[in-house]
């Protein structure tokens, strides 16, 4: 069976979600490390920035995610919190995946 052409949109499309998926495994894994060294308050003050710092590249990938799919408010707001509860992060990134899958690969527009 023929695979269907995969469009410039199509491309974008998968790229953007790619990149998110990344961001939030990176930022979830941050999180947790952060609040696992908050008892250490040196180790906590070099990986808090740090975790501050790719969150916000974080946000970016998830506008990015959120105005490609067209999202709906409830969608960004539990990605944008994926970066404040710890374990939330990969919570949402499978849901999304599982959600947008399908229409990056389907998807002709």
């Amino acid at each position: 069976m023929a695979q269907p052409k995969r469009t410039l949109t199509t491309r974008t499309r998968e790229g953007a979600l790619a990149r998110y998926r990344v961001m939030a495994y990176v930022v979830g894994v941050l999180l947790l490390v952060v609040f696992a060294s908050i008892p250490f308050g040196s180790v906590e003050s070099v990986v808090g920035p740090l975790h501050g710092a790719l969150y916000i590249v974080y946000l970016i990938t998830v506008v990015d995610v959120f105005v490609r799919f067209r999202l709906r408010l409830l969608d960004l707001v539990a990605m944008v919190a994926g970066g404040w509860v710890p374990f939330l992060a990969f919570v949402v990134e499978r849901w999304m995946r599982r959600r947008l899958a399908p229409a990056t690969s389907s998807s002709t527009t």
